[in-house]
């Protein structure tokens, strides 16, 4: 089984690209990343890529259209961070995820240590969302309407002052006020650890169940994806996750996906266990019919919210500091192609199929044993050599050799 479908993998036609081309062809909306406000106009390669359409056809604000950086102090309105995202996107004819509004961090104290009724905090929240949904109206495919709204353990819902004020009944408002606010926006509740399948997932239904029993609308559920390398579910476990959702008749998309070392330097190993990961997770988007994207946290190590957050862990994302493709990219653009082409999907818990010999030197024969060499091209140090789907180099500059790092890139090193 497994050498048929690496046979038919070589026999698709070949399939080239950046991220968000080959995602649209393998039959999702798009492939996005985050956008750091603090780093777009200082760092030229970092713009370059991330300005790309090809690579990334959807943008996320990092952090400027939460609500400390569009409402300060009450009822003073500031987009300035939040356009850049905006201007970006509309600039490069790329689409946009706005995120996020009720969430309890990010939340200027104005709003987290008043005292309220429910009747002056529905107020204040319909006045922060006709403002922020109003002055991005039209230009967000999807607002993260709740996000984060449960506990760790998932036996009960985070405390803040949206539960303390109302309830659980702010989960419908929430819902309700924002549809008034952008009648066109797909309107998604936003959540991390909903991978494992595990209470915390269970409770997420049990939000959706609320939402949709108040008769509010929702139309999707975000799964974040801040996930470690080796601790990753499988391919099929992932997707069964995201298919709890997709039953209750809303679409799914992993929104901030990242997956860290949890020790550095990573090893050759962890790269490639990495890159398995990001396969499956993406696999697992494109084997659930209803998931509609995959959105990176950031896609270089150079700009990640996660070391100072984890210390001594981070190289969570698709490019190394120094904007070099990783595994994690090849192993992406794989998958993709993988659907693209039609190519037979791998075993249901993985993406990956086995290779047991390593990529021919050469696929061209000599008519004879005395025909003229030809010249064989050969890639440089750290360039990819092999692979699923590779059609390029597959020797290396001497003294490296072509290695194996997974089914879908060899590496010379």
């Amino acid at each position: 089984m497994h050498s048929k479908a690496f046979l038919a993998a070589l026999l698709a036609p070949a399939v080239s690209g950046q991220l968000n081309d080959l995602a649209v062809r393998a039959g999702l909306k798009y492939f996005g990343t985050a956008l750091s406000e603090s780093v777009i106009n200082s760092d030229t390669r970092y713009a370059a890529i991330l300005s790309d359409k090809s690579m990334f056809g959807q943008l996320v604000p990092e952090n400027g259209m939460k609500w400390d950086a569009t409402e300060p102090s009450r009822g003073q309105f500031n987009y300035a961070s939040g356009d850049i995202t905006a201007n970006t996107a509309k600039k490069n004819g790329q689409g946009m995820r706005c995120h996020t509004m009720v969430w309890y961090s990010q939340l200027p104290s104005w709003v987290s240590s008043g005292s309220w009724t429910r009747d002056s905090l529905t107020s204040v929240i319909e006045t922060h969302m006709n403002n922020v949904m109003g002055h991005y109206k039209g230009q967000c495919y999807a607002w993260d309407v709740i996000n984060e709204a449960i506990n760790d353990d998932g036996n009960s819902w985070r405390d803040n002052v949206f539960l303390r004020t109302f309830g659980t009944d702010y989960f419908a408002l929430s819902f309700n006020l924002a549809k008034k606010a952008d009648p066109d926006t797909k309107l998604y509740y936003n959540d991390y650890n909903l991978e494992y399948n595990q209470a915390k997932t269970d409770r997420a239904v049990e939000l959706v169940k609320m939402v949709q029993a108040a008769g509010a609308p929702i139309d999707g559920v975000g799964f974040q994806g801040h996930l470690i390398v080796g601790s990753t579910p499988t391919r099929s476990q992932l997707a069964t996750a995201l298919q709890r959702f997709t039953a209750l008749g809303l679409e799914v998309a992993y929104t901030e996906l990242d997956i860290r070392h949890s020790s550095l330097p990573a090893s050759s190993s962890a790269l490639a266990t990495q890159g398995n990961d990001f396969a499956n997770v993406v696999g697992s988007c494109l084997d659930t019919a209803g998931c509609v994207g995959v959105t990176v946290w950031g896609f270089t190590d150079a700009h990640s919210w996660i070391p100072n957050t984890f210390p001594g862990q981070g190289d969570a994302l698709i490019y190394d500091s120094n904007y070099n493709k990783k595994p994690a990219w090849t192993s992406i653009s794989s998958v993709l192609a993988a659907k693209a082409t039609g190519a037979p999907p791998a075993s249901s818990s993985t993406t990956l199929v086995t290779i047991t010999t390593p990529p021919p030197a050469s696929t061209t024969a000599s008519s004879s044993s005395s025909a003229t060499p030809t010249s064989v091209p050969t890639q440089t140090r750290w360039g990819q050599c092999g692979g699923i789907g590779w059609t390029g180099p597959t020797q290396c500059e001497s003294p490296w050799t072509c290695q194996k790092l997974n089914d879908w890139y060899w590496q010379c090193l």
